[in-house]
């Protein structure tokens, strides 16, 4: 509650109510609700007001009355960086909130559905980030990650999040940035783990000379970069930038999407598969690089879409270099062009498989649920159930009540009225 208007303007002391859908702690004044980030239910919090026009959000100054589920925060960079939301809570009231977020969001999309407990799917640790490139004040290069709600960055010189794979990612990133930060662009760098090193994606440079070019190369070799590209085109590949799904290798297409973590991938690929069962043939929808399409592949016929061409095409590659996985008459792999809609779902119903309601466009984002459907065929889709609106997707599904007996275990990274998915992890990175 607030001491007076006076007051406001210099500090307002809060109760907090409820951790809210994305990890802010959530105070009441009269029919408002307000959003303090790091503060937690059932605390007594000073805070003041958020620069810009926010006057829903507050920045917290100080914790009053701590919650007994505060913990100590196990990264010197949290509260700061903006990476991560809730390092401060403890385990268990964390994991049943999260679920809590599943069970809300279903009930809202009057979806009847089990929801399980979360899986811990950190394992190692992150194995992709994305760092940013940005010339600060007094013309100094910082590389990190977005500070919350802001466009700062926050310089980092360790992530305790990140798998061991991504070691040297945070040296790369800086020494990738020095020399492209003269062309006074933002930079994104996207580094992820590989079986032979470290990929690494710059975007936002432009076009550069063969002087900057050059100087990219240096840097790839320098730190011993598996390849590096600019906004995909190649500059230097020094080794082949693969993973292992199931039997399979794939290498990935610059800038690939993958789960988080292994252990996320994996976890969600043992449940799809026990959820499709003793299915024959299977139609993976916007299968991405193939998590689920190539280890299904080792017992089933696999018809695999996606709108990402260069996704397809390595799925394609790699199934046709693992012995021993099946395709549906060499249709390892297709591309659907974004909308995809009935060309993709024509191209199912001519294959033999049951068609699929569309889905939404893109490749492997993670956003969805898995379901398989009938004993001898399967649709592997993954689907946005979002609460907000009336989808028919959404409705679909639940007519199907491919759910039934099922529990769906939900996402460590749900979002308020988002989709939802079977992984978890306790990391708490969004």
């Amino acid at each position: 509650m607030s001491n007076s208007s006076w007051a406001r303007a210099v500090v307002e002391l809060l109760t907090i109510d409820h951790v809210g859908h994305r990890g802010d702690g959530v105070a009441i004044e009269g029919s408002q609700s307000i959003f303090v980030p790091y503060a937690l239910a059932g605390e007594m919090v000073e805070v003041d007001d958020v620069p810009g026009n926010h006057p829903d959000r507050r920045r917290l100054l100080r914790v009053v009355q701590a919650s007994p589920e505060r913990i100590e925060p196990f990264c010197p960079h949290f509260g700061v960086c903006g990476g991560c939301a809730i390092q401060h809570w403890a385990t268990e009231p964390y994991r049943a909130w999260k679920r809590n977020i599943v069970v809300e969001t279903l009930a809202q999309a009057k979806i009847a559905a089990e929801v399980a407990a979360l899986i811990d799917a950190h394992g190692a640790g992150r194995r992709r980030i994305t760092l940013h490139g940005r010339m600060g004040s007094h013309e100094v290069l910082k590389v990190g990650y977005a500070a919350a709600g802001s466009h700062d960055i926050i310089p980092v010189d360790r992530c305790p999040i990140l798998d061991p794979a991504l070691d040297g990612a945070l040296e790369a990133a800086w020494a990738t940035a020095e020399p492209l930060i003269a062309t006074g662009k933002p930079l994104d760098i996207q580094v992820t783990a590989t079986a032979n090193g470290l990929d690494v994606d710059v975007r936002g440079s432009g076009p550069l000379p063969t002087p900057l070019v050059t100087a990219l190369s240096r840097v790839a070799e320098q730190h011993r970069l598996a390849r590096l590209t600019r906004h995909g085109e190649l500059v230097l590949q020094r080794a082949s930038p693969e993973i292992a799904i199931g039997k399979a290798k794939v290498v990935l297409p610059p800038g690939s999407f993958l789960q988080a973590t292994v252990q996320g991938e994996e976890a969600l690929a043992a449940l799809v598969r026990a959820h499709c069962g003793r299915a024959k043939h299977i139609a993976d929808l916007f299968c991405g690089v193939g998590p689920f399409a190539l280890r299904l592949a080792e017992k089933a016929r696999i018809a695999a879409f996606d709108s990402d061409t260069g996704a397809i095409t390595a799925l394609q590659k790699a199934a046709q270099s693992t012995p021993g996985l099946e395709t549906d008459q060499g249709r390892a792999a297709r591309s659907v062009p974004p909308p995809p809609g009935a060309a993709g779902a024509a191209r199912l119903r001519r294959g033999g498989v049951r068609p699929a309601a569309p889905g939404r466009a893109g490749a492997g984002h993670p956003a969805g649920d898995e379901q398989g459907a009938g004993d001898r065929r399967g649709v592997l889709q993954r689907r946005n159930v979002c609460a907000r609106r009336e989808d028919p997707d959404r409705r679909r599904l639940q007519d199907r009540g491919r759910h039934a007996g099922r529990s769906v275990p939900p996402h460590a990274a749900c979002r308020a009225g988002g989709a939802i998915r079977a992984l978890t992890g306790r990391s708490d990175y969004r």
